[in-house]
């Protein structure tokens, strides 16, 4: 027999990520696509509003304008969040209380130190006790399934998981040496990334043929790459994090430099290959062969190199994800695929 299709909604869908969920959703094999909500949209046909989507969802399909307790209260048993931090852990709540399986990707559980919640968003968290529950989650860096007994799923940045996919391996395996000030990574991503609002830096005409750098030295970023790094090295990491805006639609280049310190470009390949073995969403290329963001671009795949340059005496590594996809919706299906033991790539291929 075939297995009942499991209901899914989505706070926040008018957005680029929440478009690219709703997107990703209505195809998906295992799932239906029962709650579209947003506030400015709502009544309004989603194939209207998002013209890209005609032909994919059902012509009937209307965002709704539902609040917390009102999506609690649906029949509804798994919600994505594409809210903004702070407006998410108002939904989470709720839902989860609601007994709901929960993916947020705005910033509001992504941290497990509230401290640097307070430090990087400028308030106290509103959930402490929520976010004390949550699991964060990268799917192909979790050691074992406890991640998938969690109601709330904590989905990481779009820059995060594209320097801690190449990262995190090297530093569970010692290969990578955390000194401070000696971690540099610059990363460049497209504009979707800013969001989906009117300001006038982001116009057409002031992106276009312009790359510029912004949030240095302390973007909110920072947080979450060094308390995952800790994590995984085993005592504290201070990275020097180099965001800038390019001009392309989606998509985010990560360039990493770190001491080599006797290491091979091929050692780390070697534990590349072995802890990404079976990972369909992750490719790593061979030595001198880069990372193109046109190559991943609507796609929920990483593509990573590695370098070493006998010159500096460092290695060189690069990464390529949609900013949009890995980066943010595409990951958060992939960590429901695994919850629910669905294939891993169902909806994304």
């Amino acid at each position: 027999m075939t297995s009942p299709l499991t209901k899914v909604g989505i706070v926040g869908a008018s957005g680029y990520t929440g478009e690219e969920l709703v997107r990703v959703l209505a195809r998906h094999p295992r799932v239906t696509l029962a709650a579209v909500c947003s506030r400015t949209l709502a009544g309004k046909a989603v194939a209207d509003e998002l013209p890209r989507l005609r032909g994919i969802v059902d012509p009937a399909l209307a965002f709704a304008a539902s609040s917390p307790e009102e999506c609690a209260k649906s029949d509804v048993e798994v919600w994505f969040l594409a809210l903004p931090h702070g407006v998410a852990a108002e939904y989470a709540a709720p839902l989860v209380a609601a007994g709901k399986r929960v993916l947020d990707l705005s910033a509001d559980f992504r941290l497990r130190d509230l401290g640097l919640y307070k430090k990087y968003y400028g308030h106290d968290h509103p959930a402490p006790a929520l976010a004390a529950a949550a699991r964060y989650v990268v799917p192909e860096l979790q050691l074992d399934d406890t991640w998938k007994q969690a109601q709330l799923i904590a989905c990481p940045g779009c820059y995060p998981t594209s320097i801690q996919v190449p990262l995190v391996p090297l530093l569970r395996a010692g290969l990578v040496k955390p000194e401070p000030g000696r971690l540099i990574i610059n990363s460049y991503s497209g504009v979707s990334g800013a969001g989906k609002k009117a300001d006038v830096g982001y116009l057409f005409c002031e992106r276009d043929s312009s790359i510029k750098a912004y949030g240095i030295p302390g973007h909110r970023h920072i947080a979450e790459i060094e308390e995952q790094f800790g994590v995984a090295a085993g005592q504290p990491v201070v990275v020097q994090f180099n965001p800038h805006l390019a001009p392309m639609h989606r998509g985010i280049a990560t360039t990493i430099v770190v001491p080599a310190a006797g290491v091979t470009a091929a050692q780390v390949e070697a534990v590349w290959q072995q802890a990404y073995a079976g990972r369909p969403f992750v490719s790593v290329l061979k030595s001198g062969d880069f990372p193109d963001t046109a190559h991943v671009a609507n796609t929920n795949r990483v593509a990573m190199s590695v370098v070493a340059d006998a010159r500096t005496g460092n290695l060189i590594i690069t990464s390529v994800i949609d900013n949009l996809l890995k980066g943010a919706g595409g990951q958060a299906v992939q960590a429901l695929n695994l919850l629910m033991g669905w294939s891993e790539t169902a909806g994304l291929r």
